[in-house]
Order: structure tokens, then C-alpha cells, then sequence
């Protein structure tokens, strides 16, 4: 079974709802700069705008407010730095992101111009038709940046997640590489906390690591995948 779009999505991120949902995600962010609650923003925005849930949650994990957008920007590392200090990588954030983009859900790219999917996995992964394929894509851009070492967080309490961590090391095995998988409570105070660069799109790990690159554009290289910008 893939992890691909739902029924509806052609027609809620249709081209013509696209200047809508901008608005939105703007209008959000303002309000966050603000102070308002996240919950109580989304609903003033949603309101007005006549989004649907999908809709919703798109601009919600799109938005950010002026001083974490600054705060992100200023601590986005460059392949080099990866280079030297090591890659921590949010197992199961940046993998159901690159699984859903192959299956032909859309991806959006928020006002931090990093990719993020709208995919409904809470407490729970298996293993989807995408997934070998998504796997080698980031196993491989992982690689290819050359990381002094590299450490994947994966949620211990995730259903199945033992199999990802088997799955992980396969793959490290294949591309002739020493990864570390750590199967812990808490990966993202694990991730909040680490020396190492984190590849993550959670705005709350975001927002209190030291630095952070993305290796998901580079693992989606050339694929064709639906990419729905909501950034400005």
C-alpha cells in the first residue's frame, strides 16, 4: 500500500486554491509572531479562509513566525559542516516525507523552504510500497555528503520500528557505510540536544538545535514528485 495522496488532494492543492493557502500561511505566521496560540491561530485562519482539514494542516506545518524563521535561517549548516561534525537524522520524519513524495502525495515547501508532507502517522509506521525506494534515495544523499559519522533517531515506541532499524542497517551495509541507529523514547530531545548536525523538518527540534541541514532535496534528486510551495 503507498503512502500517497488522498482522494481529495487534487482539488484542495489545485494551482487555483495555491494563492489561497500562501495567504494563509502568511497571515498564520503573523499571527505566531504575535503571540496568539498555534491552535486558536490555525482556526482564525481557517475560518476565514473556508479550509478543509488537509488544507489545514498543510498551512499549519507551513507557517513559522519571524523569529524562528530568522533563528533557522541563521543556524542552517552547509555540506561542510556536515562533514565535520556528523549528520543526526530524525529517522522517521525526513523518511515518511521522501516515502510519501514517491507515492504521489503532495510535499510542501513552507516559509524555512523545507519540504514537509501531510501525512497522518501517529504513533505508527510500516512498511509501504515507497519505502525500500525512499530508503536508498536518503541512504544515498547521506552518503554522499560525506558525514564523519552518522547517528539515526528512531521513536522505540513506533510500531514496527525495530524492522526500520534492521532496515537502516541493511542499507548501511550495501553502501559500505558505519552507521549508528539508536531506538530511543525521546529522539527529539535526543535531537534537541546533539553536537551533530540534525536533519529534521519538526519545527520544535528546529528551533532548538544547534544546526540543522536537509538532505531531502538532494534524495529526491530527479525525481518528479508534487511540490506545492507555500513559502513566500
Amino acid at each position: 500500500m503507498p503512502r500517497g495522496a488522498d482522494p481529495e488532494d487534487a482539488e484542495l492543492f489545485a494551482p487555483r486554491y495555491q494563492p489561497i493557502l500562501r495567504a494563509a500561511v502568511a497571515e498564520l505566521s503573523w499571527l505566531l509572531d504575535r503571540g496568539y496560540a498555534e491552535a486558536s491561530a490555525i482556526a482564525l485562519v481557517g475560518n476565514r479562509h473556508a479550509l478543509r482539514r488537509r488544507q489545514r494542516e498543510a498551512v499549519r506545518r507551513s507557517a513559522c513566525a519571524d523569529a524562528a524563521l530568522a533563528g533557522r535561517l541563521a543556524r542552517q549548516a552547509d555540506a561542510e559542516t556536515v562533514r565535520q561534525r556528523g549528520l543526526a537524522i530524525d529517522g522517521f520524519n525526513r523518511l515518511i516525507t521522501l516515502e510519501a513524495a514517491l507515492a504521489g502525495a503532495p510535499i510542501f515547501r513552507g516559509r524555512d523552504r523545507l519540504l514537509r508532507d501531510i501525512a497522518s502517522v501517529h504513533g505508527s509506521w510500516r512498511r509501504v510500497d515507497t519505502t525500500e525506494a525512499a530508503l536508498l534515495r536518503l541512504g544515498q544523499a547521506v552518503t554522499a555528503l560525506r558525514p564523519c559519522h552518522v547517528t539515526w533517531y528512531l521513536d522505540r515506541p513506533v510500531s514496527q520500528s525495530g524492522q526500520l532499524a534492521h532496515m537502516i542497517g541493511r542499507q548501511a551495509g550495501a553502501l559500505a557505510q558505519s552507521w549508528q541507529v539508536e531506538l530511543v523514547f525521546d529522539p527529539d530531545r535526543a535531537l534537541r540536544e546533539c553536537s551533530e548536525v540534525v536533519a529534521t523538518a519538526d519545527a520544535a527540534i528546529l528551533d532548538a538545535a544547534s544546526s540543522w541541514f536537509d538532505p531531502l532535496a538532494l534524495a529526491l534528486g530527479d525525481a518528479s514528485f508534487w511540490h506545492v510551495d507555500l513559502g513566500p
